[in-house]
């Protein structure tokens, strides 16, 4: 009955995910967005909270029969991509596109509404429907939710991410770490500018930061564990203007990845330290600024084995262990506070050009995956809710 309820939604969910994909809005800037959910929700009878850390919305759905109370997610904006696609739901905001599914978990979750919303007679307890703005960017939309109520009595939460890397009819997740914390770091070395011909009279920063490079290589490999994942990159380094001149600054700039807090606070001391010592050796100054991200994403036991047995059993798809993936979350600051278990779906398929990466400027999804990640949204949380009854 449940997957004949979608089947009948879905067509709601291909236009409502258009819609958006059509309409993207960057991070804390989807005022329209918002508009949009706050409309359907109003019009399915859903009692909501709008302007939630920003631009999210709280939707309520009391059922008539006693039970617990289960928050769903669902993250609203989109990247500063230009969209390479060539299709009718292409994005039609230069320099905005939705590449990471995002348009495609709102769409589920208004159709999860919708079935809910329609069988409050038969429904235990409330689903809190959690419509969450500026996932992409630091510090995120989760935090500002979770300070305005949003998991005030909630016994569980749980959410899903379109992931074109498996394939569609495919749902993915492990329990502890899933998903690395990520951290940045920009480092300025200051030398003394001089003639490229004298560098005897000049401190070259360029030199002391391309030594600082190096040495920020050697953090994973002798400074963590080598059965603990853990990512240092450098993802820019600028210094310069001419080749003739000898550089007085030079800026790094990278980013942290891995899965531990110990880890985490290890590599930071390390980059730290690294930092001084290398200026120290070639007469520069330096400063270091260092911003604390997303924690590492960890799910519980007892929920991943939820997802394990209904994944398969209720939603009808093949179930994988996932591998540790270093791409980051702000899921996480919920399941900091409550159990839960976050999934992949799979909504990679080549038949349909379903292929590129998240973030990439031709990125697409199989729309099929978004009846699968709404049917498992909806069975882990009656699957809750009759273990608590």
């Amino acid at each position: 009955m449940r997957q004949e309820a979608l089947k009948s939604l879905f067509p709601i969910m291909v236009e409502r995910r258009r819609y958006l994909h059509r309409h993207p809005e960057l991070s804390f800037k989807e005022q329209k967005t918002s508009a949009y959910v706050a409309d359907v929700l109003t019009k399915l009878g859903i009692d909501i909270i709008v302007g939630v850390g920003g631009n999210g919305i709280i939707g309520t759905i009391r059922g008539q029969l006693p039970g617990k109370t289960v928050a769903l997610r669902a993250d609203m904006d989109a990247l500063p991509i230009q969209d390479e696609k060539t299709c009718d739901y292409a994005s039609q905001v230069p320099g905005v596109m939705h590449a990471c599914g995002h348009d495609g978990h709102t769409a589920v979750l208004l159709a999860v509404a919708e079935y809910f919303s329609a069988r409050k007679e038969a429904l235990h307890g409330e689903i809190r429907l959690l419509f969450q703005p500026a996932e992409e960017v630091c510090p995120g939309g989760a935090l500002s939710m979770i300070e305005a109520g949003a998991l005030d009595g909630v016994d569980v939460i749980y959410g899903v991410h379109l992931w074109t890397p498996i394939p569609v009819g495919t749902a993915a997740s492990r329990p502890g770490p899933l998903m690395a914390s990520t951290d940045e770091f920009f480092i300025e070395l200051s030398g003394r500018g001089g003639h490229g011909g004298m560098p005897h009279a000049a401190i070259d920063s360029v030199v002391a930061g391309a030594a600082l490079v190096m040495q920020l290589q050697s953090i994973v490999s002798r400074s963590v564990n080598p059965l603990d994942p853990a990512v240092v990159t450098i993802g820019s380094i600028h210094g310069g203007t001419a080749q003739n001149v000898i550089a007085d600054t030079c800026r790094l700039a990278g980013t942290v990845r891995c899965f531990h807090e110990e880890t985490r606070q290890r590599i930071r001391e390390r980059i730290e330290q690294l930092a001084q010592g290398t200026a120290q050796a070639y007469g520069a100054g330096v400063s270091i600024e260092y911003m604390t991200g997303y924690p590492s994403l960890v799910n519980h036991q007892p929920e991943f084995e939820r997802f394990e047995q209904i994944a398969a059993k209720e939603a009808g798809l093949a179930v994988e262990l996932s591998a540790q993936i270093m791409p980051a979350e702000d899921f996480a600051y919920y399941l900091q506070r409550v159990p839960g278990c976050f999934m992949l779906v799979g909504a990679g398929n080549p038949e349909k050009n379903a292929t590129y990466p998240h973030h990439h400027p031709k990125f697409d999804i199989d729309e099929d995956a978004m009846l699968h990640a709404a049917g498992l949204l909806i069975a882990m949380a009656q699957a809750f809710q009759s273990d608590r009854q």
